[in-house]
């Protein structure tokens, strides 16, 4: 969980991942989204790839890049009874 923790906490990966969440994506179209290069999407998503945050499609000449949402899983259920305790500050129970 801690490494998913320290690849998630890096806003251009967080963004990436928001961008999956709508739909799969090429590495162009996040380029695109993204403003930023080729070269510097390519280095982020292979950190994502490698964490299984995200899959990979090949369809001819093009990958399709897609969440995967089982590594958040586990920090899902960790922040579950910060949740609860949230709910209990902001006056909600």
């Amino acid at each position: 969980m801690a490494q998913t923790f320290e690849i998630v906490a890096e806003p251009v990966r967080r963004r990436i991942l928001d961008l999956l969440r709508e739909r799969e994506h090429t590495v162009g179209e996040l380029v695109e989204r993204l403003g930023i290069s080729q070269p510097g999407v390519s280095k982020h998503l292979k950190v994502l790839r490698q964490a299984g945050l995200v899959s990979v499609r090949h369809d001819a000449q093009r990958r399709w890049y897609e969440l995967r949402v089982d590594p958040l899983a586990e920090i899902d259920e960790w922040l579950s009874p910060f949740r609860a305790y949230l709910g209990r500050t902001n006056g909600e129970e």
